[in-house]
C-alpha cells in the first residue's frame, strides 16, 4: 500500500536549525529530569486524598487478593481501572525489602513519569525540530501544577503517560504511520487502563475531529489510526474480559454509573485552574497561537494541537470533577504550542518571563531556607513557633545528607541563572531548573515536617495500642473513604460503614466528627476505648467505642 506521507512538520514556520552543543544540552536534560522525577518519591508516608486509597489496593493486591477489581478498604472500587494498582504493587514487591511498602510502590510513579516527559519530548521534535524536544520537556517539567501532583501515588500519572504516547502517536501518524500505530494503540490502553473511560473518549474524539482537516484526510493518517484502534482493543480486552468472567454485576454497574456521565459543569473550573497551574506553558502557547495565527488552521501542528486542547476542556469540564491533578493532561497541548514560541518571543517579553521566574523561585527558595532554620534553630522566634503550630507532631533534626542535598541544589540553581546567557532558550532552561530546585528544597529540608503535618501514621500507631486483642469487626460512622484506607494500610483493619449495616453487628465503633460533634455515641452500652486526631488537625476528631454490655 502507497501511503501520502508528509515530511513538511517544520515548512514555513522559521524553526531554528540545530545548533552546536546538542549532546551536551541533551545530557543536562537528562541530568534535569531524572533530579525531578526522584525528588520527593520515598520519604514520606500517604497523603490524601490522592494517595490515601492507592496504598490501599497496592497492599490487597500484595496480600494476594485478585487484580482484575480494585479492592479498596476491603471494598470493591472501580472508579479506576488495575493498571496503576498493579505496576506500583510490583515495584512494591520488588524494593520493598529496602524501602517501606508505600515509597517502594511510589517508585513507579517515577518511571510513569519518565515515560510521559520521553513521549513530551518526542512529540516536540516531531513537530518543530531537531532541538525543539529538549524545549517541550523543559516547558513541561517546568510547569508549575505538575510538580506536586507528578510525585504521587496515583493512578493519574498513568493516564498522563497513555494521553502523551497516543498524542505522540497522533503526532507522528502523517509521516511514519506504522511506527504511530501501536504507540496510538498502546495510548489508547494505557489511559484507559490507567483511569478509565473519560481519555480515551477525549483521545478517540480529538483522532476523529482531526478528520475535517484536508491535512488529516490522508491514507496513512487512516491506516495508523486504524492499526492503533485494533491494537487498542486488545489493550480493553486484558482487562475486561477477566473482569466480565469474575465479575459481570460490576462490569455492568461500572459501564452504566454516573463515572462516565457528562453532567458536571467544571468547564470554568479548568480554566481558571490553568491560570496558574500551567505557567509557563501557558502564556508561551498563547504567544505561539498569536504569532502564527495567519496560518493557525492550515498547518497540522496547530490543528492537532488546539482540537486535542479544545476537547480536553469541554470534556474534562463536563466528565471529572473538581481536582487540580485532573488538570495534567492540559498540560500536554500547552506545552508542545509553547515550544513553537519560545524563539519567537520578543526579547523584552523572554527576559521578563525569565526574570520573573529567577524572582518567584529564588523567593521560594529564601522561604524555604528561612523556615527550615527558625526550626533548626528556633529563630525568628515568632517564625519557629508558627511552623510548629503547622506541624505539632514534627521533632526538629538536623539531616547532613538533607542539608548537602539542598545547598547543592541552591547553589547550581545560582550558578545557572548567574551564568547563563540571557536568551529566549535560557528563560525556558531557568523555569525548569528553578521549580526542579524549590520542589527538591522543600523534599529535602521540608519533607519530615510535611510528612508530621500531613500523615495519618502517628494517630493510627496510638489507636493501634488501645485496640483489643479480639475483636469481631470496626465499624465506623462519619469516616472518610481516604481514612478507611488508610485504616486498612496501616491497621490491617477493613472497616464497615455504618450506614451500610442493617444492624449493629461490629463490637468496635469508630466515630468521625468534628470539633462540633455530629454524632452522638452509640449508646451506654459502648466504652471509650480512644479518642485523637493528627496533632495540627484542626477539624478531624476520632472516637474508638467497644460494645460492652451490662
Amino acid at each position: 500500500m502507497a501511503f501520502e506521507v508528509e515530511h513538511d512538520w517544520q515548512a514555513s514556520l522559521a524553526t531554528p536549525r540545530p545548533r552546536v552543543g546538542e549532546r551536551a544540552k541533551t545530557n543536562l536534560l537528562l541530568l534535569l529530569c531524572t533530579l525531578w522525577i526522584c525528588l520527593g518519591l520515598v520519604g514520606h508516608h500517604p497523603w490524601k486524598p490522592d494517595e490515601a486509597q492507592s496504598i490501599s489496593a497496592v497492599k490487597h493486591i500484595l496480600d494476594g487478593g485478585g487484580w482484575t477489581v480494585p479492592v479498596i478498604a476491603g471494598e470493591p472500587n472501580l472508579t479506576h481501572p488495575p493498571l496503576y494498582y498493579l505496576t506500583a504493587a510490583g515495584s512494591a514487591a520488588l524494593f520493598s525489602p529496602w524501602l517501606e511498602m508505600h515509597d517502594a510502590a511510589r517508585l513507579v510513579t517515577g518511571l510513569w513519569m519518565a515515560l510521559t516527559l520521553l513521549m513530551v519530548g518526542m512529540t516536540g521534535r516531531e513537530m518543530w525540530g531537531v532541538g525543539e524536544g529538549r524545549q517541550t520537556a523543559f516547558i513541561f517539567l517546568g510547569s508549575i501544577g505538575l510538580v506536586y501532583s507528578a510525585h504521587l501515588l496515583t493512578p493519574e500519572v498513568a493516564g498522563l503517560a497513555g494521553y502523551a504516547m497516543t498524542f505522540h502517536g497522533l503526532a507522528l501518524a502523517r509521516r511514519r504511520p506504522w511506527r504511530a500505530a501501536p504507540l496510538i494503540g498502546s495510548g489508547f490502553g494505557i489511559a484507559f487502563l490507567g483511569t478509565g473511560l473519560l481519555p480515551v473518549t477525549i483521545l478517540l474524539l480529538t483522532a476523529l475531529l482531526l478528520l475535517l482537516f484536508p491535512n488529516w484526510r490522508r491514507t496513512s493518517y487512516l491506516a495508523s489510526l486504524g492499526t492503533g484502534l485494533v491494537i487498542a482493543l486488545a489493550w480493553f480486552a486484558a482487562w475486561l474480559i477477566p473482569l466480565w468472567q469474575q465479575a459481570p454485576e460490576l462490569l455492568h454497574a461500572w459501564l452504566h454509573t454516573g463515572n462516565h456521565a457528562l453532567d458536571n459543569d467544571n468547564l470554568m473550573y479548568f480554566v481558571k485552574t490553568l491560570t496558574w497551574f500551567a505557567w509557563p506553558a501557558l502564556p508561551l502557547a498563547a504567544w505561539s497561537l498569536w504569532h502564527f495565527r495567519r496560518h493557525l488552521w492550515q498547518r497540522p501542528q496547530f490543528q492537532l494541537c488546539v482540537m486535542l486542547l479544545l476537547v480536553m476542556l469541554l470534556m474534562l469540564g463536563l466528565g471529572a470533577k473538581s481536582r487540580d491533578i485532573l488538570a495534567m493532561p492540559l498540560l500536554l497541548p500547552l506545552a508542545v504550542m509553547g515550544a513553537a514560541a519560545v524563539e519567537e518571543l520578543r526579547r523584552g517579553a523572554a527576559s521578563a518571563l525569565d526574570w520573573f521566574g529567577i524572582m518567584l523561585f529564588g523567593t521560594l527558595a529564601f522561604l524555604v531556607w528561612l523556615g527550615w532554620f527558625a526550626m533548626m534553630t528556633g529563630f525568628p522566634p515568632k517564625l519557629a513557633e508558627r511552623m510548629h503550630e503547622l506541624s505539632q507532631a514534627y521533632v526538629p533534626q538536623f539531616g547532613w545528607l538533607a542539608f548537602l542535598a539542598a545547598l547543592a541544589l541552591t547553589l547550581t540553581w545560582l550558578f545557572v541563572v548567574l551564568k547563563a546567557k540571557r536568551s529566549n532558550r535560557a528563560a525556558v532552561t531557568d523555569w525548569a531548573v528553578g521549580i526542579t530546585m524549590a520542589w527538591g528544597l522543600l523534599m529535602t529540608l521540608w519533607l519530615p515536617w510535611l510528612d508530621a503535618a500531613k500523615g495519618y501514621h502517628l494517630m493510627f500507631a496510638d489507636m493501634a495500642k488501645h485496640l483489643p486483642a479480639e475483636y469481631s469487626c470496626v465499624a465506623t460512622r462519619g469516616v472518610g473513604s481516604h481514612q478507611r484506607a488508610l485504616l486498612h494500610y496501616y491497621l490491617d483493619i477493613r472497616s464497615r460503614p455504618y450506614a451500610a449495616m442493617q444492624r449493629q453487628e461490629c463490637d468496635l465503633y469508630l466515630l468521625q466528627d468534628e470539633r462540633r460533634p455530629k454524632f452522638d455515641r452509640p449508646g451506654p452500652e459502648w466504652q471509650l476505648l480512644w479518642q485523637g486526631h493528627r496533632p495540627s488537625d484542626r477539624h478531624e476528631r476520632f472516637h474508638l467505642y467497644r460494645h460492652a454490655p451490662a
